[in-house]
């Protein structure tokens, strides 16, 4: 396995102890295994970190909040993400803070079928 970029782990860390209000709340919903599988948070993959990622069932889900005002770039991202066998997952902060439930069963959808959905999936509700 190769060695993780130290800077990106530094990185990583930091934003684990700032999570966006989606990302808390996506959180409580993900851990301990609560959809049968594992996530983890702000994971470090190749040149990029997913907000969360299931290595069992390559899945990454972003939370987009305001920060991602370039599509350009999560374009780029979720492209290698794709090419290195993931699946790409996006939901706006604000959907995810209003319509919690429906997104969790998104992912819990994607991660049982993920043939049933487009990659990169992008939520618009």
């Amino acid at each position: 396995m190769p060695r993780r970029d130290p800077r990106l782990l530094r990185y990583a860390r930091q934003m684990r102890r700032y999570p966006t209000n989606g990302e808390a709340i996506l959180w409580l919903r993900l851990r301990s295994r609560q959809l049968g599988v594992r996530f983890r948070r702000q994971e470090p993959i190749g040149p990029y970190i997913a907000d969360f990622a299931c290595r069992s069932r390559p899945t990454t889900v972003e939370v987009d909040g305001d920060t991602h005002i370039d599509i350009a770039r999560d374009d780029e991202r979720d492209r290698w993400f794709v090419e290195h066998g993931w699946q790409v997952l996006r939901f706006w902060d604000d959907d995810v803070i209003e319509a919690t439930d429906q997104v969790v069963e998104i992912i819990k959808s994607a991660i049982e079928d993920p043939s049933s959905f487009p990659n990169p999936f992008r939520w618009n509700p």
